[in-house]
């Protein structure tokens, strides 16, 4: 039996984050990592919040995601650093045992390249190492080394050169790739900290100090080890030493130690110069250290004193615990901390005459997610990293003392101390603060004085996040148009538990788009339409952009409907009816129709003419005879390029004069040898395009390899663009360039000044994208036809499309096409382009992309800039191809009669002309592209900047697609599905569309612990705790539940103990179910919560579906363990006027207290089935009561049970798993087979595959293995062990998992699959890192041919990190196991990057392992669409 792993919704909970220039030497960037994935993210100010054109300073800043990587392994630690001789920031990430790679941004790639490696996966290295230690890597602040901790008790040190450069070389015109002088990494080289005269083992923190002359690393070490129960014998066991590393003589002195530190320091923070030293946090105190000052330390509550003997003072106030803390510094005294619990504390260090710290001040001041990292930003900006909740991007202000009488807290502060001042300094906030904290620190000798500001912090932006995945259910989407109710596969959502604490949530996600139908019509053999807008009732000739417009104006007036040979009209108000007399022509079929001239005028494109229109009045008709009619029609804005069938191409311009409009013809200079195959008008707002050469003053600062050097220019601008009244200004002539100059220079002058977000005005510009049989394609500036770009044999998909124009010069600047007849012969396989789309998308259009359709399926490139072109007056940028493992292609379903007509059913789909590619503005506040086709999808891009792709296949196939914004479907859209059905729809809003998949995400507010469906109700059960102080102690001498009130002082911190309670919520609205909680009582924990069915002669099934609970009360070691048992149904009532909620109501049927605690609960043929202690019970629930049935005694403690049929498969938390089975005739619970060897389960499933059943277990190394029962095999043992099969290493802990059979419906076709398809299931998980993913059992055949091309890509694919995808999913063991491992798991992660791959490479692959690339290509649509559910 053989499977396929495949991830499909992302890792989101982020770990790592730096904040450096990784993109570009202008700007600096937020590089997060989240377990595998790398995004850049740059900081935008926000232009949606308001239309006050207000000062920049006030603007909130936004994320938008710029790149993002994934890697074969786990990024364990992140640093960044800039290396001698580079302009930019390179990353130093740390990944699992002991390896270190240094990866730095590629330029001309857009993608990360590897410049070192350096592994030190030593056996000897290994030798008495601590085994749960990760890498760790901290970096000089001055640059000149970092160090990385390898197994605990070994320091890497990775030493950097001075200067690259033997002698002041000038770098400008070196080439890239030329060799470097020197290379800026020294040899690395390893120092076992424990050859130290001082024992330096157990090392908790390291750090490098700031100030001093050689690199000093900071150690925090605990040599004698003690835990909270030993501090009466032995306490104060930390302590700390500073090594100065000599790099060129490799030795590494001690210069400084100190020892008997309390013994609860988890970790230390270097403090920046100009105080330096360093803080060492601990549990319940706080340190200062500094080599020629004595130690200052505070006590944070009042356990510190009891459990250290270390001089503390109290620090009043402040009742805190810093374990699990975070923190960063935001100037040079004040550090921000995030607690455990999320709440937000200012520190300020108190400074004297000697600049020695003399004081803490703490400040409490917000509270915010659960931080797993923390990162300073711009000035004023913090982002906090969470894998717990979503991460969030702060701003924070300072808070204005009261004595100003202006209270207006969001103004910065500086702006009332220093209104005299000029406004140029008052909007640089960091200047004025520091110069503010020196009058404070400088003039004042008593440090007593010191004012202390408070800060204000606000929410700027937040990445999603769902992690961590805990438990993870199917269940039924409440709202689904009726349209769609008659389908052969369920339709499901997914609710998961998220977060943790006061970010707990339930997260439901569906992966494809549901459309709220609003109303549906049949009209057959429609071929495309359009939605128009009529003329609008005020004038609108000053708006730029009719997305302003007032809500009338913008509604979409007529809807045009092309048949083969005859159109339309439709006029949609507040009913939608068919026009008969207009100026629209309705005897020949529509080629285009939409608006120009700002939305003033209506276009209509027909094969033997133009018409332009004012609402239903014609202004113009020009017929155009070009030889054969016309089929194509591009606008941009006020330019209309219109095609004919051969290839010829003319253009219209729309003139706006005082008579009128009217359109000009114009014949361009554009040759159509070889033939025009398809083009697309692109209107330009990212000021990317430019043809413009870098500026001189740019050069000479060394900027020899930016990647994006006017990034000001580029992206960060302002609307209010200047309309062009001459055309002139928009041909690229000499005058462009020197614009350009002038403006940078203003650039820089704002620059000294601490804000980067100069307000750019970018020039709007025209192009047009032309592709030709031979596979070339052009860039093309409107309304002049130059060439701006030009890739040769685009269909073949490279990985990034470059400008071949340089190789074109001598020929004339129209004529390009004509010279490269001789390619012809080359390329004669090349694909035809069908269909080509340049747009705009995201933020205020600044992200151009480039969509094409080949005969190979889908290519969508990325524009990004690149400034070393060659050519003169080309365009300075490069297209990356964007991987978006869409296999968009019919399936062919294998019939023997009737072939002819099943031919018929795909034959709609070969038609070249149709337009697939349809974008929108704004479709319930979204914009992005539709792809139409057998398999429709939405391409979304919000501000965020991330490309998502969602599917729809719930319709079908889909012919044509337009938005539509109407009275009665206001920002909704149009589509015709294969049946000929025109269905009106909108977007349901309950989603946010930009995440990886549409998710809403209920806030509990408290930790979700388990989920169950209950279906017959519609509702779910969720079991949540919420913290409770823990202020009790159970009394060990008494029979009953007594507990002791333990009173403390005002300053003791006491446990949380964690309250249960189990509640109901409905999934219309995810509100909670009035009167449906049930609480636990106190430390009584919930160990399950299922869904069972049990016997009951209520049904007709004969079985009745119950909501089980299994608990356990937590009393300590003292008290023997006992839980309950609690079975309840939901029952229908009537509910209480005005809450249709209330309908739904508990009622318990059982609820008794066990012999032992309860840790799992199932049901197994009409019996519940519960672990008790050590056994196993199965019970049947009669007259409300459970009856014993039979019983099994088991292994440690069993925490997860799965059944199918009447079999019992158990997990153990120690001893592995177990496979039980009832026996009905003579009620026998027995043992069939388990596992032998130890392993640490964390949940389990079975795996079904028609006939054959095997088991499906995932383990505390983040294995997931598959075990059979296969008796006849000598390694069974006559059948009473279960054998290992096949095994892989997901990456991420698994908790969670669930089967549902394969689809069988397939949009693509209308034939349902039937067969062995019909009996496989797929098993879906979720992990804990907010990754899902499936296992999907495929056939030998499939398994041979792809585990062949996994090989192959293995040794084909660029390890990015020198990371290998087959030491990645290697099974991991803590033992040295003596068995090979089976493997037999293909790893779909690097089995789709083949998609990825250009069409050479493709069939060079196949043909290298024997087959074709369809053959290859259909394997993996298969698994695509059998596992497409949600």
């Amino acid at each position: 039996m053989y499977a396929i792993y495949k991830q499909m919704h992302p890792p989101t909970g982020v770990e790592h984050s730096v904040y450096c220039n990784f993109l570009s030497t202008t700007e600096q960037n937020l590089v997060i990592a989240a377990v595998n994935q790398i995004h850049v993210y740059r900081l935008n100010p926000d232009y949606q919040d308001s239309n006050v054109e207000s000062a920049d300073v006030d603007r909130k800043l936004k994320l938008e995601c710029l790149a993002s990587f994934s890697l074969f392994g786990n990024i364990m630690s992140m640093k960044s650093v800039r290396l001698p001789g580079s302009q930019r920031d390179a990353l130093l990430l740390g990944f699992a045992d002991a390896k270190l790679s240094v990866v730095e941004y590629d330029s001309g790639m857009h993608d990360l390249q590897t410049t070192s490696l350096h592994h030190f996966e030593d056996q000897k290295l290994k030798d008495f190492s601590d085994a749960c230690s990760l890498p760790t890597i901290r970096v000089d602040p001055d640059g000149r080394c970092a160090a990385m901790l390898i197994y605990g008790t070994k320091l890497v040190v990775l030493p950097f050169r001075k200067d690259v450069y033997s002698e002041d070389v000038d770098i400008i015109d070196k080439d890239e790739k030329s060799s470097k002088a020197r290379y800026p990494i020294q040899n690395s080289y390893i120092i076992d900290m424990r050859s130290f005269d001082e024992k330096i083992i157990n090392i908790l923190d390291f750090q490098f100090l700031h100030g001093y002359y050689e690199p000093t690393i900071f150690i925090l070490y605990e040599p004698y080890p003690t835990w909270a129960g030993r501090v009466a014998v032995r306490s104060d066991t930390c302590s700390i030493v500073a090594i100065s590393l000599n790099i060129a003589e490799k030795v590494h002195p001690i210069i400084w130690s100190l020892s008997s530190l309390p013994f609860d320091c988890i970790r230390c923070m270097p403090v920046p110069k100009p105080i330096g030293g360093v803080l060492v946090f601990a549990v319940n105190s706080l340190l200062y250290l500094n080599q020629s000052v004595p130690p200052y330390g505070v006590s944070l509550n009042s356990i510190a004193s009891t459990c250290s003997s270390f001089p503390l003072r109290v620090q009043e106030g402040v009742r805190i615990t810093l374990d699990c803390a975070q923190a960063a510094f935001i100037s040079y005294d004040k550090l921000v901390l995030s607690l455990k619990g999320g709440e937000l504390y200012v520190l300020t260090l108190m400074v004297d005459g000697m600049r020695s710290v003399r004081g803490f001040n703490f400040d409490k001041s917000a509270a915010s997610v659960l931080t797993t990292c923390m990162c300073p930003c711009e000035d004023g900006y913090l982002f906090l990293g969470s894998r717990l909740g979503n991460s969030l991007l702060l701003k924070y202000t300072e808070k204005v003392p009261l004595s100003s009488d202006k209270e207006k807290t969001t103004e910065p502060p500086t702006k009332k101390k220093k209104t005299d001042g000029p406004t140029e300094m008052a909007s640089d906030v960091s200047l004025v603060e520091n110069l503010d904290e020196l009058e404070v620190y400088g003039a004042s000798e008593n440090p007593s004085d010191t004012t202390i500001t408070s800060y204000i912090f606000e929410v700027c932006d937040n990445i999603w996040n769902i992690a961590p995945c805990g438990n993870i259910v199917m269940g039924e989407p409440a709202f689904l148009s009726e349209e769609f109710g008659n389908t052969v596969d369920p339709d499901l959502e997914l609710v998961t538990t998220s977060g943790y604490g006061k970010n707990g949530a339930l997260s439901v996600l569906q992966r494809s788009i549901r459309p709220q139908v609003v109303t549906t019509f049949e009209l057959p053999s429609c071929v495309n339409m359009w939605t128009v807008t009529g003329p609008s009732s005020s004038s609108s000739s000053s708006k730029d952009d009719d997305d302003n417009d007032d809500d009338e104006n913008d509604r979409h007036a007529f809807l045009v409907l092309s048949r083969p040979d005859s159109s339309m009209v439709l006029q949609t108000g507040q009913e939608i009816q068919e026009l008969d007399h207009s100026g629209f022509s309705t005897q020949t079929a529509t080629i285009y129709a939409g608006n120009v001239g700002q939305g003033k005028y209506i276009l209509q494109v027909s094969s033997g003419g133009v018409r332009l229109l004012d609402g239903v009045q014609q202004l113009q008709h020009i017929p155009i005879e070009m030889g054969t009619p016309i089929v194509h029609c591009t606008v941009a804005d006020p330019y209309i390029i219109i095609m004919s069938d051969e290839g010829q191409v003319m253009m219209l311009t729309l003139k706006q004069e005082i008579t009128g409009a009217r359109l000009v013809l114009n014949k361009p200079l554009i040759s159509n040898k070889p033939r025009v195959t398809t083009l697309c008008a692109y209107k330009d707002e990212s000021g990317m395009f430019t043809t413009s050469a870098i500026e001189i003053e740019e050069e000479t600062e060394h900027v020899h390899q930016s990647s994006n050097i006017n990034t000001t220019l580029e992206k960060v601008f302002n609307m209010e663009t200047s309309t062009v009244d001459d055309e002139d200004e928009l041909l690229y002539g000499d005058g462009d360039s020197s614009l350009l100059d002038s403006s940078n220079i203003s650039n820089k002058d704002e620059k000294s000044n601490s804000k980067k977000y100069a307000r750019k005005e970018v020039k709007i510009s025209y192009w047009i994208a032309v592709c030709r049989e031979n596979g070339s394609l052009e860039i093309l500036s409107l309304p002049d036809f130059k060439i701006a770009y030009y890739v040769k044999s685009f269909p073949i998909g490279q990985k990034v499309l470059v400008d071949s124009g340089s190789l074109q010069k001598e020929m004339g600047p129209s004529k390009s096409g004509s010279s490269l007849g001789q390619d012809k012969n080359i390329d004669d396989d090349i694909s035809t382009v069908y269909e080509v789309l340049l747009v705009g998308l995201g933020t205020r259009k600044s992200r151009p992309y480039l969509l094409a359709r080949v005969d190979d399926g889908l290519l969508i490139y990325e524009a990004f800039p690149y400034y070393q072109t060659k050519t003169d007056n080309h365009l300075k940028i490069r297209f990356k191809k964007v991987q978006h493992n869409l296999i968009l292609k019919e399936r062919k379903v294998k019939t023997r009669k009737r072939g002819e007509d099943i031919l018929d059913e795909f034959d709609e789909f070969k038609v070249e002309e149709g337009q697939w590619f349809q974008p929108f503005d704004d479709i319930s506040g979204y914009s992005g592209v539709f792809i139409c086709g057998p398999y429709p999808h939405w391409l979304f891009m919000t501000q965020r900047g991330s490309l998502r792709i969602h599917p729809m296949g719930i319709d079908g196939a889909i012919t044509c697609f337009a938005p539509f914004h109407n009275v009665n479907c206001p920002k909704g859209f149009l589509y015709f599905n294969k049946q000929g059905e025109l269905r009106i729809s909108v977007l349901p809003t309950h989603l946010t569309y930009d995440a990886p998949w549409p998710i809403r995400k209920v806030p509990l507010r408290c930790t979700p612990h388990h989920i169950i469906y209950h279906m017959d109700s519609k509702t779910y059960a969720v079991v949540m705790h919420t913290p409770d102080i823990g202020n009790k102690l159970p009394k060990a001498t008494s029979e009953e539940r007594e507990f002791e009130v333990l009173e403390k002082d005002e300053r003791f911190v006491y446990s949380t103990l964690q309250k249960f309670s189990c509640q109901l919520y409905s999934p219309t609205s995810w509100e909670v179910v009035p009167n449906t909680q049930i609480e636990m009582e106190e430390m009584e924990h919930v160990t399950a919560l299922k869904y069972v069915l049990l016997k009951s002669e209520e049904t007709v099934s004969g079985v009745k579906g119950y909501v089980a609970i299994g608990t356990n009360y937590c009393l300590g070691e003292d008290i023997l363990g006992r839980g309950r048992i609690i079975i309840f149904d939901v029952i229908e009532v009537v509910p209480e006027p005005g809450q249709p909620l209330t309908k739904h109501k508990i009622k318990v049927v059982y609820d008794k207290e066990q012999k032992g605690p309860v840790s799992a609960l199932s049901y197994c043929d009409g019996f519940l089935v519960s672990a008790i202690g050590q056994k196993i019970f199965l019970w049947s629930l009669k007259n409300d009561d459970l009856i014993g049935v039979a019983f099994i005694d088991t292994y440690i403690y069993i925490h997860s049970l799965v059944t199918i049929k009447n079999l019992i498969f158990a997990a153990d938390i120690q001893k592995s798993v177990t496979l039980y089975r009832y026996q009905e005739q003579e009620r026998v619970l027995s043992q069939v087979c388990r596992d032998i060897k130890p392993l640490e389960v964390y949940t389990l499933e079975y795996f079904v595959d028609g006939n054959q059943l095997s088991f499906i277990v995932t383990d505390k190394l983040k294995n997931i293995l598959i075990y059979h029962y296969l008796p006849e095999i000598r390694e069974s043992h006559g059948g009473t062990r279960l054998l290992r099969r096949a095994d892989f290493n997901a990456g991420s802990h698994i908790n969670t998992m669930f089967r549902v059979r394969c689809k069988l419906s397939d949009p693509s076709t209308e034939r349902k699959l039937t067969g062995q398809v019909e009996r496989r299931h797929v098993t879906y998980f979720a992990s804990l890192d907010g990754s899902i993913g499936y296992l999907l059992p495929v056939a030998e055949k499939s398994y041979r041919r792809l585990q062949m091309l996994q090989n192959a890509l293995n040794t084909q694919i660029p390890h990015t990190a020198g990371l290998n995808p087959r030491s990645y999913r290697a099974m991991q063991s803590q033992s040295v196991d003596v068995h090979n491992s089976y493997k037999n798991v293909l790893d779909g992660e690097l089995l789709w990057k083949f998609l990825h791959l250009s069409v050479h490479e493709k069939s060079e692959m196949a043909k290298r392992i024997g087959t074709t690339v369809e053959a290859l290509v259909d394997d993996m649509m298969e698994v695509d669409r059998l596992t497409a559910h949600f």
